[in-house]
């Protein structure tokens, strides 16, 4: 098998070779956004959709992009040929770019753009088919006024505090709340929850990402029939929904049957989580942008 290679700022570079300045300022202060980007058979999914984002992630902290979106097309598409990937996961990454030891933006001259395509690590299956309980992390969600959600920034550490705190008890996951007590989002997926016939998600306003994943949910739910509902839930919404499911690039559509030690439902994937998730496998198999 060949060894990777990925794509830094016009080169293909062996994996061992691929390294940044330590004067970039996307690992000096996480100044920089990124995109989780799922490949499926040879197509790139919803590729339009992520650089849109990639792109207003971009304007929102006054980065100015040097590449057109065909071009940043044409590199995700070019990593994916280049390590011979159907099936993958591709992390796009743009920087603030190198700079000096202060904080100012205008002391970095040029972003820097990194694109890696991978094989993927998914959730075990047996969660998918059984259910994966989930507890609430302590640690409150930053709040939109400080960071919107909508950028998907380099700054992840306040997820990450939550992994580890679900971690240290033995979950996978974990729901994070907002400031005001409502549900925000999981530290890597957003949350669905179905109570009587209706689908119910937390709004950006209440520090929930605008995941891909989560917009295609809400497609499968309106064509299903379902009513989709973006709103302020608490936890005592989340204990007492019928079903309750997480999404996000990685991890698809994935059942919750347990949160905080209360069951959810039947106690089993639910239904209404199934169909969807069938139905998304479904488009994801037959969507994208083609990389041959």
């Amino acid at each position: 098998m060949a060894p990777m290679e990925v794509y830094i700022d016009g080169k293909f570079l062996p994996k061992a070779e691929a390294k940044v300045s330590v004067f970039d300022h996307g690992f000096l202060y996480g100044d920089g956004i990124f995109e989780g980007i799922r490949l499926y058979a040879g197509n790139v999914f919803r590729l339009d959709e992520h650089l849109e984002r990639l792109e207003m992630s971009a304007t929102a902290i006054c980065l100015s992009l040097p590449w057109s979106r065909q071009a940043i097309s044409d590199i995700v598409c070019e990593s994916c040929r280049r390590n011979n990937l159907a099936d993958g996961y591709i992390r796009l990454v743009i920087s603030r770019g190198t700079g000096d030891l202060g904080l100012s933006p205008k002391n970095c001259p040029a972003p820097s753009i990194v694109c890696i395509a991978d094989k993927i690590s998914l959730y075990p299956e047996a969660l998918y088919t059984q259910g994966m309980r989930i507890i609430t992390s302590p640690t409150r969600r930053i709040s939109p006024a400080a960071l919107p959600p909508m950028i998907k920034s380099l700054n992840y550490l306040n997820n990450i505090l939550a992994k580890i705190e679900a971690q240290q008890h033995g979950f996978h996951e974990c729901l994070m709340l907002n400031e005001q007590g409502f549900v925000a989002e999981c530290t890597g997926d957003n949350v669905f929850l179905v109570h009587k016939g209706r689908l119910l998600t937390p709004a950006a306003h209440a520090g929930a990402l605008i995941g891909i994943t989560r917009q295609v949910s809400m497609e499968i739910a309106r064509e299903l029939g379902l009513e989709v509902v973006e709103t302020n839930l608490t936890r005592y919404d989340v204990w007492n929904a019928d079903e309750c499911f997480l999404t996000g690039t990685a991890a698809e559509v994935i059942p919750v049957i347990e949160v905080d030690a209360r069951v959810i439902g039947s106690g089993k994937p639910g239904p209404v989580t199934g169909r969807i998730l069938e139905v998304f496998r479904r488009k994801a198999a037959a969507e994208g942008t083609r990389i041959r």
